[in-house]
């Protein structure tokens, strides 16, 4: 299982959250892509203490696409350092991760019709 991840993505506002799902889904880095929010944030930027409402996207997918992930996210985000947080999947519904599996293959001919 440990070839699956779940990537946590940061976002300024609903609309930037909602890009990023789509241009990961669009481009098959990620089989499912989910938005919370908002919530609040509190962080360091820049020496001072910051507080801001955030959307959070969750995204399943595949380790090895990781950088792919990361430029998608770069390309659309709005942040100087957006928030791309990946955690291994070492477990789940059998079902589902062969889901994510073959909805994140590197090539359409790789995925079931």
């Amino acid at each position: 299982m440990t070839e699956l991840c779940q990537v946590s993505i940061a976002c300024g506002s609903a609309e930037e959250a909602a890009a990023v799902g789509a241009a990961l889904l669009d481009a098959r880095l990620a089989a499912c892509v989910q938005t919370v929010g908002p919530v609040e944030s509190r962080y360091w930027w820049q020496g001072t203490q910051e507080t801001a409402a955030e959307w959070v996207c969750v995204a399943k997918s595949r380790i090895v696409l990781l950088d792919d992930i990361v430029a998608a996210v770069r390309a659309v985000h709005s942040y100087d350092v957006p928030e791309v947080v990946a955690t291994p999947i070492v477990g789940g519904s059998a079902d589902y991760l062969a889901w994510v599996q073959a909805e994140t293959s590197a090539s359409s001919s790789d995925r079931p019709s």
